[in-house]
């Protein structure tokens, strides 16, 4: 889902104040956490995770990997900290 720059502005404010939900480890991506980012990402929408440690190139390829197996769009990405977005069915995040 391609999202406008006004759009991705609003939902970078919801998610400031949120904490992240998922936070990966020293395993990394596992297939057991990206079924929980999944589920998560249906539950809430909006979903702030805590990338595991390393550099930054490293982060970015997680990054677009959860984006890739669960269709979300990444909105933010900062440090340690994404956040990602993906709408759905009943979206409860009404878009501007």
């Amino acid at each position: 889902m391609k999202l406008s720059s006004k759009q991705i502005r609003y939902l970078r404010g919801l998610a400031h104040h949120r904490s992240p939900a998922v936070t990966l480890g020293a395993q990394g991506l596992t297939p057991a956490v990206l079924a929980e980012i999944d589920g998560a990402l249906v539950h809430h929408e909006l979903l702030k995770i805590k990338l595991s440690s390393g550099d930054k190139s490293a982060r970015h390829q997680m990054l677009e990997r959860i984006c890739e197996v669960t269709q979300a769009t990444a909105v933010q990405e900062i440090g340690r900290m994404a956040v990602v977005f993906k709408p759905g069915v009943k979206s409860s995040i009404a878009l501007p």
